[in-house]
């Protein structure tokens, strides 16, 4: 594999859970929590691309890393592209995981699956699903992978949708925000325009399907819990608590 760095964009503004990068859980700001599942992948170094100086400090206190990038950016994909020209500009890493801010019990093996596409040089953008749990089948929350099977636990991305699809007898698949990237990959997608499926579905990764790249997705066996409301800041303190 080509080196590879971990980056991670963190944002203080939530509708739904206000300041959601620097709640408490377990002791530690979710951010911090984030930062250390992510070394623990050894992957390549791990730096939280952030738009507010109270994320990277708490980052810092933490032991962590953190650059603060503009807070105009329209998504994680252009806030990632930036943070990875401040603190890369001479370019020794090829490849990039953009790992979401807010799965503070993402396990290593989760990470590291959305790297295993890439040893095909074919592939541009890797990713991962877990098999669709029944709640999520008619929820247009979850996102619906739709793949061919190459080999193994991977696929070939065909679509991405949050209508229930495909039909008839089979698993579905949920779609993980969980990417690596290509360096190349990454720069031709954040130079693209929005397209009309992406604007339609509301689901970026459309874009670069679009633009005819290659994302071959990783079958992992459960979903890293996620935090976006209070409801799902409870259930992460009891089951960090727990496992403590």
């Amino acid at each position: 594999m080509s080196d590879a760095i971990v980056l991670i964009p963190s944002r203080m503004a939530s509708t739904r859970l206000p300041e959601k990068p620097l709640a408490e859980i377990a002791g530690l700001p979710m951010i911090a929590h984030v930062v250390r599942h992510a070394e623990a992948a050894q992957i390549g170094p791990v730096v939280v691309a952030c738009d507010d100086e109270r994320i990277k400090q708490a980052v810092e206190a933490a032991g962590g890393c953190a650059v603060l990038t503009r807070a105009d950016h329209e998504s994680g994909s252009d806030r990632l592209h930036e943070a990875l020209q401040l603190v890369d500009p001479e370019r020794r890493y090829d490849v990039v995981l953009n790992l979401q801010g807010d799965v503070p019990m993402i396990e290593p093996d989760a990470a590291r699956a959305a790297f295993e596409p890439l040893s095909d040089p074919d592939v541009d953008i890797g990713t991962i699903m877990t098999v669709m749990p029944d709640h999520g089948r008619h929820d247009p929350s979850f996102v619906k992978a739709v793949v061919t099977p190459v080999e193994g636990r991977r696929h070939r991305a065909l679509y991405f949708t949050r209508a229930t699809a495909p039909t008839g007898d089979g698993p579905l698949y949920w779609h993980i925000g969980v990417y690596a990237y290509r360096r190349a990959a990454l720069e031709r997608f954040v130079a693209l325009p929005p397209s009309p499926l992406e604007r339609r579905e509301k689901l970026e990764q459309l874009r670069a399907l679009e633009a005819g790249m290659r994302i071959d997705v990783s079958l992992i066996d459960s979903a890293p819990m996620d935090v976006n409301t209070p409801d799902d800041l409870e259930r992460a303190r009891r089951a960090m608590t727990g496992a403590a």
